[in-house]
């Protein structure tokens, strides 16, 4: 059976490119792999040529991650879809893995590969997203040693790097916003998923190498600190009722704070309170979802593990 389909976002991936599909050359269950490429200039679209199983989307120019990947959801074949990052090398055993960790279990959303540093294999680069009540998001165990996170775990949502999601319920749920580009977008879609009362999880057998920021260029940068800065308080002003807001005020405000004394020792404040203003005007001109009184429930189990991760994130 084939039922999983491969999107690949790409922008000026030459570097990465080709070991990516090489490694996707073996993999069994894919119906197919689609590269959307984001307007590169480096010829690195090109490389898709030589493989018979990749259909090329071309955009004409950068739209972000949330629009490449959109664009490749819809062009697939298969009930399942992977979204995986271009500077990523996937273990042969990755798409079954996935596969066998998310179709026996209808009320799962998404199910998040283990991803291992490429430049150190034996450490963690990502275990899945967990997102706290300081309105952070952070990856489950990055920098560990990879034998410590061997074992399924429920997460708060999978990162979009490499992870497969149900289709249909990705389409249902609206698919990515668009309006976050890049960053927190796969917190996002996970967040609305749980709201919706599915669950997100961990499979470990599912392997990738990933070198990290293989497209924006490195862990900090001012656009991916203004980016993930505003996106982080799209993601409050979406997901969260008022009741909700409210009773974190003082959790968001200090983990604000936290991050603005962070980001200004490292040279990069202004870059942060910038993003801070672009997501409150993301908020003006955003997508609300209704939040429904019946899904109270839910609501106040996420609210708890938004307490949870928050103690979990301070005590490391």
């Amino acid at each position: 059976m084939r039922e999983v389909s491969i999107v690949i976002p790409n922008f000026n991936g030459i570097k990465y490119l080709k070991d990516c599909l090489d490694s996707l050359a073996a993999q069994t269950m894919v119906a197919d792999v689609i590269v959307v490429d984001n307007g590169s200039t480096d010829g690195s679209e090109k490389i898709c040529e030589e493989y018979d199983m990749v259909k090329l989307v071309k955009l004409d120019r950068n739209y972000g991650f949330c629009r490449a990947v959109n664009e490749g959801i819809r062009q697939c074949a298969g009930r399942y879809v992977i979204l995986l990052n271009n500077d990523t090398k996937a273990e042969p055993s990755f798409t079954e893995e996935l596969y066998k960790a998310i179709d026996p279990h209808p009320e799962v959303f998404s199910a998040a590969a283990k991803m291992l540093r490429m430049d150190d294999p034996s450490t963690i680069d990502s275990a899945g997203d967990l997102y706290c009540a300081l309105g952070w998001a952070f990856s489950l165990g990055k920098d560990s040693p990879a034998g410590r996170y061997d074992n399924p775990a429920r997460i708060f949502s999978a990162c979009a790097g490499a992870a497969i999601y149900r289709k249909d319920l990705v389409d249902s749920l609206g698919g990515f916003d668009e309006a976050h580009v890049s960053y927190l977008e796969d917190v996002d879609i996970g967040y609305r998923a749980r709201i919706a009362g599915y669950r997100n999880i961990y499979a470990p057998k599912a392997v990738v190498l990933h070198a990290g920021s293989g497209t924006t260029g490195s862990r900090h940068n001012p656009y991916k600190i203004r980016q993930a800065a505003a996106n982080g308080i799209y993601v409050i002003y979406k997901n969260m009722p008022v009741l909700q807001i409210i009773i974190n005020i003082p959790f968001l405000l200090a983990g604000m704070v936290i991050k603005a004394v962070f980001f200004t020792a490292k040279g990069y404040g202004g870059d942060y309170l910038a993003g801070l203003g672009q997501g409150f005007g993301l908020c003006t001109g955003g997508t609300r979802p209704r939040h429904r009184l019946r899904d109270t429930g839910r609501y106040c189990l996420i609210q708890l593990e938004l307490w949870l991760n928050m103690i979990r994130r301070i005590c490391g």
